[in-house]
C-alpha cells in the first residue's frame, strides 16, 4: 500500500466543529487526510469542509455525505461523534429527555453508519469509530438516557464487525472519560473535584489525547482491531 493511500483519505467526523469532534478532525487533517465535518449550528473551523447535517434526519445526512463525497471521494473513515446530554434524575426525566438523547447519540450513529457503509462495501475497506463515553459502561446518576445511548454504541460496533469484518471494514468504540472541553467546564466546581478524586491519573484529559487514539485506531496499524472498546479515561473505568 502506497503512502498516498494511507494519507489523503476521505474522513467524515459528525459533530466536528467543537470539543472532542474538532480535535479529532484536526488530528486527521494533520495526518494529511481530507476531512469533512458535520455541524448543526455555529461556524466551520478554518481548513475543514463543513457540511450542515442533523443526525436525527436521514435525508439531511444523505445530503451531507453527498457533499463530502463530491469534494473528497467516498468516505473511508467515519467518526460518529455527534452527541447531546439532557441530564436529570430518573423520576424527573421526561419521555422527550430520554428519546431525544437516544435519537441523536444512538440512532444518529446508526443513520450515519448506514449511509457510510455503502461506499465502504464498494471500496472493500473502511474504518468506523464510534465515540462513546466511560459513562456508557460505568453508569452515572442523572444520565440514564446518555449512558443507555453510549453503551448502545458497543452493540452497534460489534454487530457491524460481524457483518462487515470480512470486507476490510473495522468498527471500534473509543470511550473517553472526563475531557477538558466546554461541556466539562460547565460542571460545578464541587462536581469537578469529586470526579478528579475518582480518576487514577488525577487529571482530566486534553481533547487531543482522545483524538490521537481515534486517529490510530483508524490507521493501517490497527487493521486487525475490530469490535473493541478503547477507554481513554485515565483509568477511571477499569474494564467496565
Amino acid at each position: 500500500m502506497s503512502n498516498e493511500e494511507r494519507t489523503g483519505r476521505s474522513v467524515l467526523v459528525t459533530g466536528g466543529n467543537r470539543g472532542i469532534g474538532l480535535a479529532i478532525a484536526r488530528a486527521f487533517e494533520a495526518n494529511g487526510d481530507k476531512v469533512a465535518i458535520t455541524y448543526r449550528s455555529g461556524d466551520v473551523p478554518e481548513g475543514l469542509l463543513g457540511v450542515k447535517a442533523d443526525v436525527t434526519d436521514a435525508a439531511s445526512i444523505d445530503a451531507a455525505f453527498t457533499e463530502a463525497e463530491a469534494a473528497h471521494g467516498p468516505v473511508e473513515v467515519l467518526v460518529a461523534n455527534a452527541g447531546i446530554t439532557r441530564d436529570t434524575l430518573l423520576l424527573r426525566m421526561s419521555e422527550d429527555d430520554f428519546t431525544d438523547v437516544v435519537d441523536t447519540n444512538l440512532s444518529g450513529a446508526f443513520r450515519v453508519i448506514k449511509r457510510a457503509s455503502k461506499g465502504m462495501i464498494r471500496l472493500r475497506k473502511g474504518r468506523v469509530v464510534l465515540i462513546s463515553s466511560v459513562v456508557g459502561l460505568y453508569g452515572s446518576p442523572g444520565q440514564i438516557n446518555y449512558a443507555a445511548s453510549k453503551s448502545g454504541l458497543v452493540g452497534i460496533a460489534r454487530s457491524l464487525t460481524r457483518e462487515l469484518g470480512s470486507r476490510g471494514i473495522t468498527a471500534n468504540v473509543v470511550a473517553p472519560g472526563f475531557i477538558n472541553t466546554d461541556m466539562t467546564a460547565e460542571l460545578p466546581e464541587e462536581t469537578q473535584k469529586s470526579y478528579l478524586a475518582s480518576i487514577p491519573a488525577g487529571r482530566f484529559a486534553e481533547p487531543e489525547e482522545v483524538a490521537n487514539v481515534v486517529r490510530w485506531v483508524a490507521s493501517d496499524e490497527a487493521a486487525y482491531i475490530s469490535g473493541a472498546v478503547i477507554p481513554v479515561d485515565g483509568g477511571l473505568g477499569m474494564g467496565h
